[in-house]
């Protein structure tokens, strides 16, 4: 059955405003970042191998508790929502910290809650949830789509048990987490295993990015041991699914991202001056901090409605709002980052200022997940155009 078929007819009936305990969250997260990862920090540990701001973790995990947000108090979470995921992920976009958010919470939570109901699962998703042990995701491979079809590499079951072999590329803190959660092919089918960090036959490089913010990894698997998550087989529907809530929370990254370069670019033209006047009253820079709100405004929506449609339970339209949200924002986002480039004008393309940091963001996540083409077709498709 296509995706087209299964589309149900998109829903306007959705939360698109923040609750009060949200708006509360995000105050306290705004507050708590702007004191524990300020620029000087993101650039303290950008520049190291691991790219780690544990202080900052620990504070997100341990004080806060927000990295169990939507996974359910019996699985050692808060039991809230998505949105509440949301909520800190725009932050988190605005302030480019060196966490393991999107590996951790977004990735592999998301894949975990699509596999519970089987022993190890529940585990794994305990663990990560109450900040014990950081896991990310491996399905990505050289050359290939970011979706089922994308995953090659497979595993083989052995006297002691089942074995990996292959390789993943873009590994969000691959190098760096305590667990892998890797999607292979069997007999069966797509199937999720769980691998530790320390595994016999597992080789973790760090590989250089544009994004010096957010590192990535290749895994190379030589017979390595592991265990099913799930049933073997099973995996495909909780991975699509976490692929379109990642879509979607990268798509309210470039939100906050979006809405940082905006405020900068229009705080610069007030106290920039040429020919004794602000270089705000220029129409030329009018228009384009104009034209920044109008596509931070637009994104919000799409990222706004993608987040309420996850939180209404209303599962069936999601991947038309995955696809939505993150076509429109990431394109808002780079386009916003580059005009904040401009409009710092020299300053802006010197190593010492923000700006470059947030437009190398905006263009990885611009690839990460699929393109804005890629969603966009898929969006046709969905909709039958």
């Amino acid at each position: 059955m296509t995706e087209t078929a299964r589309l149900a007819p998109p829903s306007l009936d959705v939360p698109l405003l923040l609750t009060d305990e949200q708006t509360e969250l995000r105050a306290v997260l705004r507050s708590f970042l702007a004191d524990s990862s300020p620029e000087s920090v993101v650039r303290r540990h950008m520049d190291t191998v691991d790219g780690l701001d544990l202080g900052t973790w620990k504070g997100l995990s341990a004080d806060l508790g927000v990295c169990g947000l939507a996974v359910p108090e019996e699985l050692g979470g808060s039991g809230g929502s998505f949105g509440d995921v949301a909520v800190v992920t725009e932050e988190l976009g605005r302030t480019l910290s060196c966490v393991p958010w999107l590996s951790n919470v977004v990735l592999a939570q998301s894949l975990l809650l699509g596999l519970t109901g089987h022993p190890l699962a529940d585990e794994c998703l305990a663990t990560v949830a109450e900040g014990r042990a950081r896991a990310t995701v491996a399905f990505a491979e050289q050359g290939r789509p970011w979706s089922p079809m994308g995953v090659a590499i497979t595993a083989e079951r052995s006297a002691t048990g089942w074995r990996l072999s292959g390789a993943k590329d873009y590994v969000v803190d691959g190098h760096t987490a305590d667990l892998v959660l890797v999607l292979a092919r069997t007999g069966a089918g797509l199937t999720a295993f769980v691998v530790e960090s320390d595994a016999p036959g597992l080789n973790r490089v760090p590989v250089p990015t544009m994004d010096l913010t957010r590192k990535q990894a290749r895994l190379e698997f030589a017979d390595v041991p592991a265990q099913v998550l799930g049933e073997e087989g099973g995996a495909e529907e909780a991975f699509v699914r976490m692929l379109d809530l990642a879509a979607i929370a990268i798509a309210q990254e470039c939100v906050g991202g979006a809405q940082f370069v905006l405020d900068s670019a229009v705080d610069y033209a007030k106290t920039r001056y040429q020919f004794g006047r602000a270089i705000g009253s220029f129409q030329a820079i009018k228009h384009k901090c104009a034209d920044m709100l109008l596509a931070v405004e637009s994104a919000k929506s799409a990222a706004y409605y993608a987040r309420g449609v996850v939180s209404s339970g209303a599962d069936a339209g999601i991947p038309l709002a995955a696809a939505l949200a993150k076509s429109a924002c990431q394109d808002a986002y780079l386009n916003c980052a580059s005009e904040n480039i401009q409009v710092h004008g020299g300053i802006g393309f010197t190593w010492e200022h923000s700006a470059h940091l947030y437009f190398k963001r905006a263009q990885a996540n611009s690839l990460m997940f699929g393109s804005s083409r890629y969603h966009r077709a898929r969006l046709g498709d969905l909709l039958g155009i």
